[in-house]
């Protein structure tokens, strides 16, 4: 057993080893040249299998010799998966692609020897969409794409490079496109952010971008995670007139400043627009303003007077930058709630009363000063909804977590085992009222875990990790499952792939069809050198 699991494990790591866009010639060094002994067999990683391209129970023939001396003791797999030998003979052997065959590499092993064959492609119900122009991908980081209402997309990450256009002058950490991921220069950031983008929207005629960063194209100070933008990608700014007193006569000079007036002194993962202002969250402790026109006595420069105000990862700004009082705040003590003792990522959602629901969930186990076991839900008001009854909860960090209006569940990742008390690996499908969905039940992963997920209209759930098996089939880090918890039929075909996804928008191709535009940090789908966004088709 332990020999079969060490081939297994091999065929993992050789999945991602292989490059699509190596030479034919570069092929996989024989994991066990130096150790087995001669059996008088050899499989050529060059030699195309016929056809090369397939379905689920294609015959394929590959060239191998040697191995009609132990057609009985050999096992072929296709990306590590078990297949049917239909025929052995002293240069070929002939075998089917089996019902979980995905793309990836051929091979035999002969008790605890081990023999890499050539790739093989295993079409399925999802395939990269030839129509998205953006085949280049980003050098860092996809966190969000925002639908414009035109049609264009803006997106926002921890990149200075998108599709190859940022040769010259860099592309910092946002950029506007068509629909169909095409550049567009019209969109004037300069030189953008200085530090990652998490999230951007769209609200009182100005788009809002929040991560964590200090400066934005010429204005190199005076942002504190968060600013606002004219919509044709210039920053908001604002002329003051600020005061130092070097001597006994004031001298009073005048600074362009972000209009945005409002941040926080730690990351924002997030931004939502609600109730007109604008919702954040984050792992912050403190909402943090600038006073630009009062005298200060620093004789060597201009400064501002900087203010904080103690409030714990979930706030809200006014449209000026200003911190609603209103939201989560004690006017008596001048502080926020308590919020988390742990950290926090958030989602918010609409639901049936058109409510706006903001889901909080991490590695916390009280929530303003209450027993919440990594996941809680605030009505509007930012009060914890007390119709929101997971009991107690994940028994360990929840990840991610998703909502979709048409079924109305939630999903959640994590390295959890268990939800109010019963058994979730690693994902799970909560009801509205945050009860656990038992109709979903998760399988054993093997080699890591999901840490992102999402139920798509059709029912379909989507997920990412870095796990290699899921249920003990070949999963390499991406696979689609039904609402019951099984791989989807037709759907897992899809090569390894390598990194994760931090959301998936449902959409369509240029030429009509469903797709799925998926973006994150990754650097290969199936198994092909691909780079943080890209498109696929899904029937």
């Amino acid at each position: 057993m332990k020999k079969i699991n060490l081939i297994f494990a091999i065929i993992a790591l050789l999945a991602f080893s292989f490059q699509g866009c190596k030479k034919a010639e570069e092929a996989i060094p024989d994991p066990y040249a130096d150790a087995k002994s001669p059996l008088g067999v050899a499989i050529s990683q060059t030699d195309v299998p016929v056809p090369a391209i397939g379905i689920v129970g294609t015959t394929v023939t590959i060239k191998a010799t040697g191995f009609d001396k132990f057609k009985d003791q050999l096992t072929f797999m296709f990306n590590g998966e078990k297949a049917e030998v239909v025929g052995v003979t002293a240069t070929t052997i002939t075998v089917k692609v089996p019902a979980s065959g995905s793309t990836g590499v051929t091979s035999i092993a002969i008790g605890d020897q081990l023999f890499i064959g050539p790739l093989f492609t295993v079409t399925g119900l999802i395939q990269i969409d030839p129509t998205f122009k953006a085949t280049a991908g980003t050098n860092g980081y996809v966190s969000q794409v925002y639908e414009m209402l035109d049609g264009r997309d803006i997106i926002v990450g921890n990149f200075t490079n998108y599709d190859n256009k940022g040769g010259v002058v860099p592309i910092n950490r946002i950029a506007r496109t068509s629909a169909d991921g095409e550049y567009d220069r019209t969109f004037r950031t300069g030189k953008g952010s200085n530090g990652g983008l998490a999230r951007v929207l769209e609200i009182g005629g100005r788009f809002i971008i929040a991560g964590g960063f200090s400066g934005f194209n010429q204005r190199t100070e005076n942002i504190s995670n968060i600013t606002s933008l004219f919509t044709s990608g210039a920053i908001d700014t604002v002329k003051i007139q600020t005061k130092r007193k070097p001597t006994l006569t004031d001298t009073v000079t005048q600074k362009w400043f972000p209009k945005f007036n409002g941040g926080t002194n730690a990351y924002i993962n997030r931004v939502y627009a609600h109730q007109g202002k604008i919702l954040a969250t984050g792992n912050f402790r403190y909402y943090v303003k600038r006073t630009y026109d009062k005298f200060n006595y620093d004789f060597s420069r201009d400064t501002v007077i900087l203010d904080s105000t103690e409030i714990r990862q979930v706030l809200r700004f006014n449209l000026d930058g200003s911190l609603d009082k209103t939201f989560r705040f004690n006017t008596a003590t001048n502080k926020g709630k308590e919020s988390g003792n742990g950290n926090i990522d958030s989602y918010m959602h609409t639901d049936a009363d058109k409510l706006e629901k903001l889901v909080v969930f991490g590695s916390f186990n009280t929530f303003d000063g209450q027993p919440a076991n990594r996941i809680v839900r605030l009505n509007p008001d930012g009060n914890i909804d007390p119709t929101f009854t997971p009991g107690s909860g994940a028994d360990n960090v929840i990840s991610s977590c998703t909502y979709n209006a048409t079924t109305k569940k939630y999903v959640i990742t994590g390295s959890f085992t268990q939800y109010n008390g019963k058994l979730a690996i690693g994902v799970a499908v909560l009801n509205e009222n945050g009860t656990l969905d038992e109709s979903f039940v998760s399988r054993a992963f093997e080699g890591g875990q999901a840490n992102y997920a999402k139920q798509l209209t059709n029912g379909l759930i989507v997920v990412s990790g870095y796990f290699v098996k899921y249920n003990n089939v070949t999963r390499n880090g991406f696979m689609v499952l039904t609402p019951t918890g099984t791989l989807a039929a037709g759907y897992n075909s899809t090569g390894p792939f390598n990194g994760s996804l931090s959301d998936i928008v449902e959409t369509k191709s240029a030429d009509g069809k469903k797709a799925l535009l998926l973006i994150g940090g990754f650097n290969r789908f199936d198994n092909q050198p691909l780079n943080n966004i890209i498109r696929v088709t899904i029937e």
